[in-house]
């Protein structure tokens, strides 16, 4: 589904590639949610588990990428301890709730982390880029760490024509997502319970577990859900814009040192910007200073 999340039409691979960090121009102000809406079959909001044919609730696989960590942090202590143990079956560690680490090529859900090489880049300088998709029009992401000037009610006719959203989200702060025009917003990271019920409405992608996003399809669902007391109001973000690379485009980027990529827990994207030197330091301390033992 990661491409059939866009309710407009669909662009084409070379409409979605991004500017090069360095040319990139300022983007033209737009609205979150244009009053144009496409048609959509969606009118309300399914919280009926998915049975399997013998009326069994299934269930929901492991989170592979906490597996993935694991290993990788096993590996690092036994070679911060004896390198020639590091072959060995390493002793579990524990690596607690937040955690990041490195990865060699980007994938959904991972982190995009401009390095040095993109000071000066009025967009793009110390972002950090939550991938959301990788499907086969190429990477799609939201940049976690600009928020912008205004929320929701101050961005005149957002939702002039649905007052039920507008009341659910005015208070909202939008952020800049990115030079590209369309609107995401995340929901979460929640814990299982609550992520469970989100997963039911079949309305939104999963990142990760726990972390969802959405698109203007899907926002009347998600005031709905808010509306319930499903969600809290606060579980959502919302994003003026998004970032896009054919797919070949970001690994060229990524290889010239552009960003780092890092693959990270749903804990983390809840680190809090106000903290000194941001998300761009916390994560970068997160995935070069960890220690373990």
């Amino acid at each position: 589904m990661e491409t059939s999340c866009f309710l407009t039409s669909k662009p084409s691979p070379k409409s979605m590639t991004m500017p090069s960090p360095a040319s990139v121009a300022k983007p033209k102000p737009h609205l979150l949610f244009s009053n144009k809406r496409a048609s959509s079959s969606v009118t309300c909001c399914s919280f009926n588990a998915r049975a399997s044919e013998d009326g069994a609730v299934p269930v929901i696989d492991a989170d592979w990428r906490s597996f993935r960590a694991q290993l990788y942090f096993n590996e690092q202590y036994a070679k911060s301890v004896n390198p020639a143990v590091a072959a060995m079956p390493p002793q579990a560690v524990k690596i607690g709730e937040k955690w990041a680490h490195p990865l060699v090529e980007p994938e959904k859900g991972c982190l995009l982390i401009a390095t040095e090489k993109l000071d000066g880049s009025h967009i793009f300088e110390r972002t950090v880029i939550l991938l959301l998709s990788a499907g086969v029009l190429g990477p799609v992401g939201v940049i976690l760490n600009r928020p912008s000037l205004m929320s929701i009610k101050e961005a005149e006719s957002i939702f002039a024509d649905d007052a039920d959203i507008a009341g659910a989200f005015s208070g909202r702060p939008l952020f800049f997502g990115g030079p590209l025009e369309e609107c995401f917003f995340i929901l979460g990271p929640r814990a299982a319970a609550g992520s469970d019920v989100v997963a039911r409405t079949g309305l939104f992608e999963e990142v990760m577990p726990g972390l969802h996003y959405g698109t203007r399809e899907s926002v009347r669902c998600a005031a709905e859900l808010a509306k319930r007391g499903v969600v809290g109001v606060r579980d959502f973000r919302f994003f003026d814009g998004f970032c896009g690379w054919e797919r070949e485009q970001l690994r060229d980027e990524v290889r010239a040192g552009l960003w780092r990529v890092a693959a990270c827990s749903p804990a983390v994207l809840g680190l809090a910007s106000v903290v000194k030197g941001g998300l761009w330091d916390e994560v970068r301390g997160l995935v070069r200073e960890r220690r373990v033992w």
